[in-house]
């Protein structure tokens, strides 16, 4: 048999290991949605950088269903949006989207934000992710495009 203070013991750290390992095997943790954020936000500064480098109007639209961002440049100097345009191609040479991975979704998003040549948006964004806090909104500044 075992003694009331090694049962005690064992419940104990059951309910430890069960605390720690619960939200991770639920899913609910946050890491998804973190991961999916840091790679919009790097893809917008690409995307600014690169209307900057091309001297062309570069513009990110936004998709719900699934989450995602596809990116695209204008084919002409001035352009006003990116009809005429075709792909941005990424670092990768192939052509720039971030897919959200399992149910990441945004909870609020612009239609698209176009980046002039200088590299500055035609006006300021704030796209939140869904399941993640307000502090951690992606925004686009208007005056100087930062993306943060």
């Amino acid at each position: 048999g075992f003694s009331l203070i090694e049962l005690v013991v064992v419940i104990v750290l059951l309910g430890i290991v069960a605390a720690v390992a619960m939200p991770r095997l639920q899913g609910g943790s946050g890491f998804e949605e973190r991961g999916f954020r840091d790679e919009v936000v790097a893809a917008l500064r690409y995307a600014q950088k690169s209307a900057v480098a091309a001297r062309r109007t570069v513009c990110a639209n936004f998709s719900t269903g699934p989450a995602q961002v596809s990116f695209s440049v204008s084919n002409a100097y001035p352009a006003a949006d990116c009809t005429s345009g075709s792909a941005l191609i990424g670092p990768s040479s192939t052509p720039l989207v971030v897919t959200a991975a399992g149910t990441t979704s945004f909870a609020a998003l612009p239609a698209a934000i176009v980046f002039d040549a200088a590299g500055r948006p035609g006006a300021g964004a704030t796209i939140n992710v869904a399941g993640l806090p307000a502090s951690l909104a992606i925004t686009v500044e208007a005056e100087t495009g930062y993306v943060h």
